[in-house]
């Protein structure tokens, strides 16, 4: 296939074209010359979507690009940045999906669980009514347009299927490369009242799922990509503790979070505790189910 990726020199996205590596790829990149050098040469990149008048040429189109959520206060400025950085291209794919004479047959765009807002320990799947949760809730109202956005690409040529996506585990990136150092120190723990559950998904199921929904022409709509059994922030942090044999005695209050990050503290504090219904509906088989067993593969292979 012809594929073109956003977002593909990230985390999951260098992860994602590995795998795909058989395929003929393209990327958008601001880099095209490191791009190629990191993701390797046969790999094309172009610097703008403007240099493609549509997407005739491509099969597929999977969209991983966005700012950091987290890695930053949502002052005014930063959530303008994280807004545009989603809305903005996805716009833009849209548009020359919808006008192309023989548009991809697929298009995978990102989300995030942060669509549900913090639903405590309620069981959340796909069907889980999203338009209940506050308007005042940011992680929910960039997800929810930015859902709304893929989702005019839907047609009777194109298929739209949107990632909700959890807590990216893998040794390299992502949230557990920040959290390593710590515990490593013995320095690691709950964060708040440890309570708030950790959508959690180890790297190779994230990207196996990706590949199984590009290859799965039923496939449509949203799905979670979290594991089958999601944790507490509690559990997850004694699994990263043993996983690592360090000790689990400190934890990390929720006013210290809130000093340091402000509103974005709230993706820490709160969480979802969703499950991934329809993905596995769909027949996907996850090889990650277990944390304990999740961490230890992931630092093993380290």
């Amino acid at each position: 296939m012809k594929i073109l990726v956003t977002g593909g020199t990230g985390f999951i996205g260098a992860a994602l074209i590995h795998q795909l590596r058989d395929h003929d790829i393209t990327v958008l990149s601001r880099d095209p010359a490191k791009a190629s050098l990191s993701l390797g040469e046969p790999v094309k990149a172009i610097t703008t979507l403007d240099q493609l008048e549509n997407l005739n040429d491509f099969d597929a189109v999977i969209n991983l690009a966005g700012e950091p959520i987290i890695n930053k206060r949502w002052t005014a400025r930063q959530k303008d940045t994280i807004c545009r950085s989603r809305w903005g291209i996805t716009q833009q794919l849209v548009e020359k999906i919808k006008a192309s004479e023989q548009p991809p047959h697929t298009f995978i765009s990102g989300s995030a669980v942060g669509i549900y807002g913090n639903q405590h320990d309620n069981v959340i799947d796909e069907d889980f009514a999203i338009e209940h949760v506050s308007r005042h809730d940011f992680a929910h109202h960039v997800c929810q347009r930015w859902e709304h956005i893929a989702s005019d690409a839907a047609s009777e040529a194109t298929r739209v299927c949107l990632l909700r996506t959890g807590i990216v585990l893998g040794r390299h990136g992502g949230a557990l490369a920040k959290m390593l150092l710590p515990y490593q120190f013995g320095l690691g723990g709950p964060i708040g009242s440890g309570k708030q559950y950790t959508p959690w998904i180890h790297l190779d199921d994230m990207v196996n799922a990706i590949v199984f929904l590009l290859n799965t022409p039923s496939a449509h709509g949203a799905f979670n990509m979290t594991a089958p059994e999601p944790v507490t922030n509690k559990v997850f942090s004694q699994a990263l503790a043993h996983a690592l044999h360090r000790p689990h005695f400190l934890f990390t209050p929720a006013f210290a979070l809130k000093l340091a990050l402000g509103e974005a503290a709230s993706l820490l504090l709160e969480g979802q505790n969703a499950i991934p219904a329809k993905l596995e509906a769909a027949g996907y088989t996850f090889q990650h189910r277990d944390i304990n067993e999740a961490l230890q593969d992931i630092l093993r292979h380290a």
